[in-house]
Protein backbone atom coordinates (compact mmCIF):
# COMPACT_ATOMS: atom_id res chain seq x y z
CA UNK A 1 0.00 0.00 0.00
CA UNK A 2 1.19 3.51 -0.76
CA UNK A 3 2.63 5.56 1.92
CA UNK A 4 2.03 2.97 4.81
CA UNK A 5 4.96 0.17 5.61
CA UNK A 6 4.66 -2.94 5.44
CA UNK A 7 4.59 -4.12 8.84
CA UNK A 8 1.35 -2.95 9.97
CA UNK A 9 0.90 -5.03 12.00
CA UNK A 10 2.07 -2.34 14.47
CA UNK A 11 -1.67 -0.71 14.38
CA UNK A 12 -1.27 -3.24 17.73
CA UNK A 13 0.13 -0.96 19.81
CA UNK A 14 -1.86 2.34 18.15
CA UNK A 15 -5.19 0.82 18.76
CA UNK A 16 -4.36 0.12 22.16
CA UNK A 17 -2.69 3.38 22.45
CA UNK A 18 -5.43 5.65 20.91
CA UNK A 19 -8.79 4.53 22.67
CA UNK A 20 -8.05 1.78 24.96
CA UNK A 21 -9.56 -0.91 22.40
CA UNK A 22 -8.82 -4.42 23.51
CA UNK A 23 -9.82 -7.38 21.65
CA UNK A 24 -13.48 -6.79 22.75
CA UNK A 25 -13.03 -3.07 21.93
CA UNK A 26 -16.77 -3.11 20.55
CA UNK A 27 -18.32 -4.21 23.75
CA UNK A 28 -16.40 -1.79 26.12
CA UNK A 29 -17.41 1.63 27.57
CA UNK A 30 -14.70 3.82 27.67
CA UNK A 31 -14.76 6.27 30.81
CA UNK A 32 -13.72 8.78 28.99
CA UNK A 33 -11.41 11.97 30.88
CA UNK A 34 -12.66 14.73 32.31
CA UNK A 35 -12.29 18.15 30.78
CA UNK A 36 -10.22 20.36 32.21
CA UNK A 37 -11.61 23.64 31.07
CA UNK A 38 -15.05 23.90 30.10
CA UNK A 39 -13.72 26.12 26.71
CA UNK A 40 -14.85 25.30 23.51
CA UNK A 41 -17.47 23.37 24.70
CA UNK A 42 -20.11 22.71 21.73
CA UNK A 43 -23.72 23.78 22.28
CA UNK A 44 -26.33 21.79 21.66
CA UNK A 45 -27.40 23.11 18.56
CA UNK A 46 -25.59 22.49 15.24
CA UNK A 47 -22.88 25.10 14.18
CA UNK A 48 -23.36 26.81 11.15
CA UNK A 49 -20.65 25.41 9.78
CA UNK A 50 -21.84 21.78 10.10
CA UNK A 51 -22.22 20.14 6.63
CA UNK A 52 -24.17 17.10 6.39
CA UNK A 53 -23.05 14.19 4.11
CA UNK A 54 -24.70 10.76 3.25
CA UNK A 55 -21.52 9.28 2.83
CA UNK A 56 -19.42 10.84 6.23
CA UNK A 57 -19.47 8.72 9.36
CA UNK A 58 -17.83 8.26 12.70
CA UNK A 59 -16.03 5.43 14.16
CA UNK A 60 -17.07 5.69 17.99
CA UNK A 61 -17.58 4.81 21.07
CA UNK A 62 -19.87 6.09 24.11
CA UNK A 63 -18.25 9.31 25.96
CA UNK A 64 -20.14 11.74 27.57
CA UNK A 65 -21.99 14.54 25.54
CA UNK A 66 -21.47 11.67 22.21
CA UNK A 67 -25.50 12.69 21.01
CA UNK A 68 -24.89 16.16 20.53
CA UNK A 69 -21.33 16.04 19.27
CA UNK A 70 -22.65 13.50 16.20
CA UNK A 71 -25.05 16.04 15.54
CA UNK A 72 -22.84 18.96 15.72
CA UNK A 73 -20.88 16.86 13.03
CA UNK A 74 -22.60 16.46 10.33
CA UNK A 75 -22.56 12.72 10.55
CA UNK A 76 -24.99 10.51 8.58
CA UNK A 77 -24.30 7.40 9.86
CA UNK A 78 -21.79 5.37 12.92
CA UNK A 79 -20.39 1.87 13.91
CA UNK A 80 -18.58 0.85 17.19
CA UNK A 81 -17.13 -2.34 16.09
CA UNK A 82 -20.39 -4.20 17.51
CA UNK A 83 -23.55 -4.91 16.83
CA UNK A 84 -24.98 -2.53 19.35
CA UNK A 85 -24.78 0.98 19.97
CA UNK A 86 -23.59 0.39 23.63
CA UNK A 87 -24.65 3.56 25.32
CA UNK A 88 -24.56 5.53 22.19
CA UNK A 89 -27.87 7.26 21.71
CA UNK A 90 -27.64 9.24 18.23
CA UNK A 91 -29.67 12.06 16.43
CA UNK A 92 -32.74 11.12 14.57
CA UNK A 93 -31.67 10.17 10.93
CA UNK A 94 -28.16 8.89 12.16
CA UNK A 95 -28.00 5.00 11.58
CA UNK A 96 -25.99 2.87 14.05
CA UNK A 97 -24.36 0.12 11.02
CA UNK A 98 -23.67 -3.36 13.33
CA UNK A 99 -20.12 -5.07 12.89
CA UNK A 100 -19.30 -8.71 13.17
CA UNK A 101 -15.69 -8.15 15.04
CA UNK A 102 -14.48 -12.00 15.05
CA UNK A 103 -15.21 -15.41 15.11
CA UNK A 104 -16.46 -14.92 19.25
CA UNK A 105 -19.27 -11.88 17.45
CA UNK A 106 -20.45 -14.96 14.98
CA UNK A 107 -23.61 -16.45 17.52
CA UNK A 108 -27.06 -16.30 17.31
CA UNK A 109 -27.53 -13.63 19.75
CA UNK A 110 -25.29 -11.42 18.13
CA UNK A 111 -26.64 -12.02 14.65
CA UNK A 112 -30.26 -11.60 15.76
CA UNK A 113 -29.05 -8.07 17.45
CA UNK A 114 -27.34 -7.05 14.09
CA UNK A 115 -30.70 -7.45 12.16
CA UNK A 116 -32.22 -5.07 14.54
CA UNK A 117 -30.29 -2.10 12.98
CA UNK A 118 -30.74 -1.45 9.55
CA UNK A 119 -29.61 -3.72 6.51
CA UNK A 120 -26.07 -3.52 6.55
CA UNK A 121 -23.38 -5.54 8.46
CA UNK A 122 -20.05 -5.00 8.50
CA UNK A 123 -17.99 -7.99 8.25
CA UNK A 124 -15.24 -9.30 10.94
CA UNK A 125 -12.41 -6.32 12.14
CA UNK A 126 -8.67 -6.80 10.82
CA UNK A 127 -8.57 -10.52 10.68
CA UNK A 128 -4.79 -9.89 9.35
CA UNK A 129 -3.42 -8.62 12.80
CA UNK A 130 -3.17 -10.87 16.27
CA UNK A 131 -4.37 -7.91 17.93
CA UNK A 132 -8.01 -7.63 16.44
CA UNK A 133 -9.89 -10.58 15.37
CA UNK A 134 -7.09 -12.50 14.68
CA UNK A 135 -8.76 -15.16 11.90
CA UNK A 136 -7.06 -16.82 8.91
CA UNK A 137 -9.13 -17.10 5.86
CA UNK A 138 -9.70 -20.51 6.14
CA UNK A 139 -11.88 -19.96 9.52
CA UNK A 140 -13.56 -16.56 8.11
CA UNK A 141 -14.90 -18.69 4.99
CA UNK A 142 -15.82 -21.05 6.91
CA UNK A 143 -18.09 -18.66 9.30
CA UNK A 144 -18.94 -16.28 6.39
CA UNK A 145 -22.21 -18.38 5.70
CA UNK A 146 -23.79 -17.64 9.06
CA UNK A 147 -23.28 -13.90 7.88
CA UNK A 148 -25.61 -14.64 4.70
CA UNK A 149 -28.28 -15.99 6.40
CA UNK A 150 -29.25 -12.51 7.59
CA UNK A 151 -30.03 -11.77 4.69
CA UNK A 152 -28.35 -8.25 5.26
CA UNK A 153 -25.57 -6.47 2.49
CA UNK A 154 -22.32 -7.56 3.63
CA UNK A 155 -18.95 -5.18 3.67
CA UNK A 156 -15.77 -7.58 3.75
CA UNK A 157 -13.33 -8.39 6.15
CA UNK A 158 -11.56 -5.05 6.88
CA UNK A 159 -8.08 -5.89 6.62
CA UNK A 160 -5.07 -3.50 8.06
CA UNK A 161 -2.95 -3.31 4.58
CA UNK A 162 -2.63 -4.85 1.00
CA UNK A 163 -6.09 -4.68 -0.09
CA UNK A 164 -5.47 -4.79 -3.39
CA UNK A 165 -2.80 -6.61 -3.21
CA UNK A 166 -2.91 -10.04 -5.08
CA UNK A 167 -2.42 -13.18 -2.37
CA UNK A 168 -2.58 -11.29 0.24
CA UNK A 169 -5.55 -11.90 3.51
CA UNK A 170 -8.31 -9.94 1.66
CA UNK A 171 -7.52 -11.22 -2.03
CA UNK A 172 -7.82 -14.93 -1.25
CA UNK A 173 -10.89 -14.39 1.20
CA UNK A 174 -12.28 -12.86 -2.01
CA UNK A 175 -11.37 -15.47 -3.96
CA UNK A 176 -12.54 -18.55 -1.76
CA UNK A 177 -15.88 -16.51 -1.34
CA UNK A 178 -16.12 -16.24 -5.39
CA UNK A 179 -15.30 -20.15 -5.37
CA UNK A 180 -17.48 -21.45 -2.77
CA UNK A 181 -20.45 -18.45 -4.38
CA UNK A 182 -20.55 -16.39 -1.15
CA UNK A 183 -21.77 -13.05 -1.16
CA UNK A 184 -19.80 -9.93 -0.38
CA UNK A 185 -21.78 -6.61 -1.62
CA UNK A 186 -19.02 -4.17 -1.02
CA UNK A 187 -15.57 -3.71 0.12
CA UNK A 188 -14.49 -2.45 3.53
CA UNK A 189 -10.90 -0.54 4.00
CA UNK A 190 -8.66 1.20 7.04
CA UNK A 191 -6.19 3.08 5.77
CA UNK A 192 -3.56 4.92 7.75
CA UNK A 193 -1.19 7.74 5.82
CA UNK A 194 2.43 7.86 7.93
CA UNK A 195 3.02 10.63 4.58
CA UNK A 196 2.50 14.09 6.60
CA UNK A 197 2.51 15.92 3.60
CA UNK A 198 -1.27 16.47 2.91
CA UNK A 199 -1.33 16.73 -0.70
CA UNK A 200 0.77 13.71 -1.34
CA UNK A 201 -1.31 11.68 1.59
CA UNK A 202 -4.55 12.04 -0.17
CA UNK A 203 -3.26 10.85 -3.16
CA UNK A 204 -2.14 7.96 -1.73
CA UNK A 205 -5.08 6.93 -0.23
CA UNK A 206 -6.85 7.69 -3.51
CA UNK A 207 -4.39 5.58 -5.37
CA UNK A 208 -5.23 2.57 -2.74
CA UNK A 209 -9.04 3.23 -2.88
CA UNK A 210 -8.72 3.19 -6.53
CA UNK A 211 -6.85 0.02 -6.81
CA UNK A 212 -9.34 -1.76 -4.38
CA UNK A 213 -11.92 -0.70 -6.26
CA UNK A 214 -10.35 -1.94 -9.90
CA UNK A 215 -9.36 -5.24 -8.25
CA UNK A 216 -12.72 -6.01 -6.90
CA UNK A 217 -15.22 -4.10 -9.17
CA UNK A 218 -17.17 -3.55 -5.73
CA UNK A 219 -18.63 -0.34 -4.01
CA UNK A 220 -15.90 0.71 -1.01
CA UNK A 221 -16.44 1.86 2.48
CA UNK A 222 -13.24 3.52 4.11
CA UNK A 223 -14.38 2.63 7.62
CA UNK A 224 -10.84 3.75 9.74
CA UNK A 225 -8.66 6.39 7.89
CA UNK A 226 -6.35 9.34 9.29
CA UNK A 227 -2.62 10.27 9.67
CA UNK A 228 -0.64 8.13 12.09
CA UNK A 229 3.19 7.59 11.62
CA UNK A 230 3.35 3.78 13.35
CA UNK A 231 7.22 4.05 12.92
CA UNK A 232 8.09 6.98 13.11
CA UNK A 233 8.89 9.92 15.17
CA UNK A 234 6.39 12.40 15.83
CA UNK A 235 3.99 9.75 15.70
CA UNK A 236 0.78 12.23 14.96
CA UNK A 237 0.81 15.73 12.89
CA UNK A 238 0.02 18.75 14.33
CA UNK A 239 -3.28 19.38 14.41
CA UNK A 240 -3.69 22.31 11.64
CA UNK A 241 -2.34 19.47 9.52
CA UNK A 242 -4.45 16.89 10.33
CA UNK A 243 -7.43 19.00 10.01
CA UNK A 244 -5.94 20.12 6.39
CA UNK A 245 -5.75 16.12 5.62
CA UNK A 246 -8.99 15.81 6.75
CA UNK A 247 -10.68 18.80 4.46
CA UNK A 248 -8.50 17.68 1.52
CA UNK A 249 -9.15 13.90 2.21
CA UNK A 250 -12.98 14.04 2.36
CA UNK A 251 -13.41 15.96 -0.82
CA UNK A 252 -11.18 13.37 -2.24
CA UNK A 253 -13.90 10.51 -1.19
CA UNK A 254 -17.11 12.47 -1.97
CA UNK A 255 -16.25 12.86 -5.62
CA UNK A 256 -15.09 8.98 -6.42
CA UNK A 257 -18.74 7.82 -7.22
CA UNK A 258 -17.49 4.10 -5.86
CA UNK A 259 -16.98 5.56 -1.93
CA UNK A 260 -20.52 4.75 -0.38
CA UNK A 261 -19.22 5.77 3.23
CA UNK A 262 -16.14 6.61 4.85
CA UNK A 263 -15.41 7.70 8.61
CA UNK A 264 -12.77 9.13 10.13
CA UNK A 265 -10.70 7.33 13.07
CA UNK A 266 -11.27 8.35 15.80
CA UNK A 267 -14.53 10.44 16.51
CA UNK A 268 -13.67 10.87 19.91
CA UNK A 269 -10.78 11.60 21.74
CA UNK A 270 -8.16 9.24 23.08
CA UNK A 271 -8.77 8.38 26.48
CA UNK A 272 -4.91 8.94 27.53
CA UNK A 273 -5.57 13.29 27.68
CA UNK A 274 -4.37 13.58 24.59
CA UNK A 275 -6.84 14.72 21.31
CA UNK A 276 -4.14 12.44 18.96
CA UNK A 277 -6.68 12.41 16.01
CA UNK A 278 -10.14 12.41 17.97
CA UNK A 279 -12.78 15.16 16.51
CA UNK A 280 -14.57 15.25 19.98
CA UNK A 281 -13.22 15.23 23.45
CA UNK A 282 -15.75 14.07 26.11
CA UNK A 283 -18.53 16.56 26.87
CA UNK A 284 -18.25 17.93 23.25
CA UNK A 285 -15.47 20.39 22.70
CA UNK A 286 -14.24 20.24 19.02
CA UNK A 287 -11.07 20.00 17.89
CA UNK A 288 -9.11 21.24 15.32
CA UNK A 289 -9.08 17.92 13.06
CA UNK A 290 -13.13 18.16 13.85
CA UNK A 291 -13.64 21.41 12.86
CA UNK A 292 -12.48 20.31 9.52
CA UNK A 293 -14.34 17.04 9.10
CA UNK A 294 -17.39 18.76 10.37
CA UNK A 295 -17.37 21.35 7.70
CA UNK A 296 -16.70 18.28 4.90
CA UNK A 297 -18.95 16.70 2.49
Amino acid sequence: MPSLPKKIIVLLATVTVLVGLTAAVASAHPAGRSDTTKAGTMSSTMSSTTVRSAKKGGALWYQRGIKASIKDSGISWYYDWDTSPNGVKSPKGVPFVPMIFGAQSVTKAKLKQAQKHGNTLLGFNEPDITSQSNMTVKQALKLWPRLEKTHMRLGSPAVTWAADQDGQWLDRFMMGAKKRGYRVDFITLHWYGSDFNSRRAVNQLKAYVQATHKKYHKPIWVTEYSLINFDGSPTFPSPSNQAEFATKSTAMLEKLPYVERYAWFSFPTSQNGQDETGLYRPGGAITEPGKAYRAAG
